[in-house]
């Protein structure tokens, strides 16, 4: 690894820089790899996908003439990947949304085209340092710019990680382990690396035992962190009931058919009683105080419930939120019983744009799409944990356990997960098998058992080493009964958040950027 340019002289290589050189076939190729690496995220599964499609990219990198035309191979790359891997977008937005098919279409296709933006900013970065310096110092490079790009995509105009590539080692791939201590955008650094890592190896036909030795060293020491207990158990376990109600999203806010909505999850929860029954996001399409006290009274028969459902504020508006009733709520409403009122609520923190609000300028886009409730408050970034018993719980709404970093303000106080969601909206595709892989990656970085609750799937149960241990077939109405085990303690991502994987990415690029400045002054001063 320690000559330069050996990719120049790689056979394979050269066969590349020529089909570069017609300029036609390789925006499609780059286009391919992209879809390539969809195959790696659930349902398919095939988690060495996303690091054969990484390899793939780097190699076309390495071999472009200048930072315009990697750019453009980064976006025809996330073209391919993020035009088949949220399509679901179209779904939401068409079928549920109301909006006309042509323009559903090609808002999804701008989406998609934004998202791609952040692989090209990539590519045209890689480019511009890579030029003349050692294969290593690309490979680092490469693994450091993806993950940075990667977490931008994630933070930026309030971030979608979506298909992040380190969700797919989750957890089956023995990559999984370093979720636990660098989080998925520090597994997605160690995807790129081991991808452009590998084209090093077959540019200079396998010679440079580093290589070798880092990519096996990478595996085992994920296979060996996958050992580790990070956390412990804490309190006695609960008994919980998942319920999803399955009701139709075309029919969840028609006013002539809430009763079907109260019926369900009425019905479900007295077949199946718990400590614990939990209800999805707007479950009941009222707001919380206006759902029919005998109805709460019903949830709360046999056990606390935690229910999904919009919740006034104090300034007037209505958030997204989960309340968690106990068994003895309305007894404390009885002031001779001298019982406080036991009921405690979580607002939905991390809005989702076009959704749940309007960002600044685009309120016209909700005369075009007809979404209900879609002014909602978010609510703070800071809110104590629910407490039932022992164990003290840590609701999420949707699509808010994307953001990992975001669920660590609950540590380490909260000793179990829950994600309300209502994936209705999606309909019958790619998304909720993505949603639950992304849930198991939060339950690896936290080390915390993970019970998800959904409107049509997928309902399960997540332990804290991300396997899934029980599950709902999607699109039924039935309720998943489960034991959950609080846990305590903190992993290493728990302590750092993103930061580790960050700085090694920032280190990682460091030799190349340094090398190319000094290139460049000396250039300069000649």
């Amino acid at each position: 690894m320690k000559g330069r340019n050996a990719l120049q002289t790689d056979p394979v290589a050269s066969r590349v820089s020529t089909l570069l050189a017609k300029g036609l076939t390789i925006p499609f190729l780059a286009f391919f790899l992209g879809a390539l690496c969809t195959t790696g995220f659930a349902p398919f599964g095939v988690w060495p996908a996303p690091t054969f499609s990484l390899m793939g990219l780097f190699m076309l990198w390495q071999r472009t003439a200048s930072p315009r035309q990697a750019a453009l191979l980064g976006l025809s790359w996330g073209l391919g990947c993020f035009l088949t891997g949220v399509s679901w977008v179209y779904v939401s937005l068409s079928e549920f949304g109301g909006m006309a098919a042509p323009l559903a279409a090609l808002a999804t296709l701008l989406f998609c085209l934004t998202l791609a933006l952040f692989p090209a900013l990539a590519g045209g970065l890689f480019a511009r340092w890579q030029q003349r310096t050692a294969p290593w110092r690309c490979a680092l490079l490469f693994a450091g710019l993806w993950t940075l790009t990667e977490w931008l995509r994630g933070t930026v105009f309030t971030g979608f990680p979506w298909l992040a590539v380190g969700y797919a080692q989750s957890p089956s791939s023995p990559l999984a382990g370093w979720g636990a201590v660098l989080g998925v955008y520090g597994v997605g650094f160690i995807v790129a690396l081991i991808g452009s890592l590998s084209a090093v190896l077959i540019a200079t036909r396998g010679k440079p035992l580093l290589a070798w030795l880092a990519i096996a060293l990478l595996f085992a020491s994920g296979a060996l962190l996958r050992q580790m207990d990070w956390t412990h158990p804490v309190g006695a376990p609960l008994t919980v009931a998942l319920l999803q109600g399955n009701v139709p999203q075309s029919l969840k806010w028609d006013p002539n058919r809430l009763m079907l909505s109260i019926d369900t999850y009425t019905r479900l929860a007295q077949q199946h009683p718990a400590a614990l029954t939990v209800l999805p996001e707007t479950a009941l399409p009222l707001m919380f105080n206006e759902v029919p006290r005998d109805v709460l009274q019903g949830f709360t028969r046999h056990g606390a419930a935690l229910i999904g459902a919009p919740i006034a504020t104090k300034d007037g508006g209505y958030a997204n939120g989960a309340v968690l009733l106990a068994p003895t709520f309305f007894e404390s409403l009885n002031p001779s019983l001298g019982a406080s009122r036991q009921a405690s609520a979580y607002a939905k923190r991390h809005l989702v744009p076009f959704g749940e609000y309007a960002p600044p300028g685009f309120s016209w886009f909700f005369q075009l799409a007809k979404i209900p409730m879609s002014s909602f408050t978010a609510g703070s970034p800071q809110q104590p944990s629910l407490v039932l018993g022992e164990q003290h719980i840590a609701p999420n709404i949707c699509y808010e356990d994307l953001f990992g970093e975001e669920l660590l303000n609950a540590l380490p106080h909260a000793t179990l997960l829950v994600n309300l969601s209502n994936t209705a909206w999606f309909g019958d595709s790619l998304a909720q098998p993505q949603h639950l892989q992304i849930a198991q990656m939060r339950a690896l970085e936290t080390g915390r058992t993970m019970l998800r609750a959904t409107n049509t799937g997928m309902t399960a149960m997540i332990a804290p080493n991300g396997i899934v241990t029980a599950v709902l077939p999607p699109f039924t109405t039935a309720a998943l009964m489960v034991t959950a085990q609080g846990y305590s303690g903190l992993t290493p991502y728990a302590r750092w958040g993103n930061l580790l994987a960050l700085v090694l990415a920032a280190l990682a690029c460091l030799p190349a950027v340094r090398r190319a400045n000094r290139r460049h002054a000396v250039s300069s001063t000649g």
